[in-house]
């Protein structure tokens, strides 16, 4: 509590316990638009769904559940990929797709999907021959107790079509769902 004198009395202002009125909206604001940020939903639930259909396989092929399968890179189809794309078509969707904020996203779906077919791709498969050597190694050698290299980093181009048509797929349906009630610029 804090008091101040004014004229002969004191009066007791409770400031510390009294909400700052702008403070409470900009925070309920910027709540209330991040979750109806429509290219940030739809890019988030696109890698979740990439996510959990690699859990389901893992399932579905080995009838257990592989929990690293939610966390993990590689397999199909390629997450990063659907996140990328469902980024970029949610924001031609809402901004415009000759905007330079569309121009941005596309160009940076394209060097993740890129990336996830070369540099990871070719990067996984050298990780597969460098452990078949160590496996070859004999026991006396110091590299013989490697632990081995992660060997699923990339993908394999039908992998990120499939991940392309899933964030395609999952901007869109979002869109046509809640089609205007999604936060616009």
């Amino acid at each position: 509590m804090v008091r101040g004198d004014l004229g002969g009395s004191t009066v007791g202002l409770m400031q510390d316990s009294m909400p700052n009125v702008t403070e409470t909206a900009t925070t309920s604001y910027a709540t209330s638009s991040f979750f109806t940020n429509y290219p940030l939903m739809s890019a988030l639930l696109a890698f979740a769904i990439a996510q959990a259909s690699k859990l389901i396989t893992s399932w579905y092929k080995d009838n257990r559940w592989d929990l690293k399968q939610l966390i993990g890179s590689g397999g199909m189809p390629s997450s990063h990929t659907a996140t990328v794309t469902a980024l970029s078509v949610a924001v031609g969707l809402q901004d415009g797709f000759g905007g330079s904020t569309f121009a941005t996203a596309l160009i940076l779906a394209c060097v993740v999907m890129y990336d996830a077919t070369g540099v990871r791709l070719h990067a996984g498969r050298q990780a597969e021959v460098l452990n078949q050597i160590l496996c070859e190694l004999p026991a006396e050698h110091p590299l013989a107790e490697s632990r081995p290299l992660r060997e699923l980093l990339g993908h394999t181009p039908t992998q990120v079509v499939a991940g392309a048509l899933l964030g395609l797929v999952t901007a869109t349906t979002i869109r046509l769902i809640f089609g205007s009630g999604v936060q616009s610029r």
